[in-house]
């Protein structure tokens, strides 16, 4: 004859045992609630960047291509890496700064940094697909 008790005891220990193992780690719950902070920040960032025109060019700088990386450190300060359409452009003074207080101004941003690199140079086929098409320049 079995004993139901002892299985009903086992059985649940077995469970328990599973749910100890499937349960996240805390620290695994807080990087993911992180990586959905930063998500949302990247999202809005990107909104704001969208936003910054050079004055030349019909087309914001993101979709331009003129930004390279976008870089969320633990405190939200943003350090961004962007390029110009060329070392003699107009704007070149003004831009970065403009870029600089457009993303300081989102919430959740705690501070920009812009710096203008130069590698790898800076063409047309860096552009989106929109941008390419409002500028009739299909690649």
């Amino acid at each position: 004859m079995m004993d139901t008790g002892r299985m009903a005891n086992e059985n649940e220990s077995a469970i328990e045992r599973a749910q100890a193992i499937l349960a996240d780690e805390p620290t695994a719950v807080v990087e993911r609630e992180r990586q959905a902070e930063v998500e949302q920040l990247g999202e809005r960032i990107i909104e704001a960047l969208r936003t910054v025109h050079d004055p030349e060019i019909p087309v914001n700088i993101y979709d331009m291509g003129l930004i390279y990386k976008v870089d969320v450190e633990d405190d939200n300060r943003v350090l961004l890496d962007m390029t110009l359409t060329s070392p003699n452009c107009p704007v070149a003074e003004t831009l970065p700064g403009e870029v600089e207080h457009k993303v300081g101004e989102v919430e959740g941003v705690c501070g920009c940094e812009v710096k203008i690199v130069w590698d790898p140079p800076w063409n047309p086929s860096m552009m989106s697909e929109e941008a390419q098409l409002e500028l009739g320049m299909i690649y």
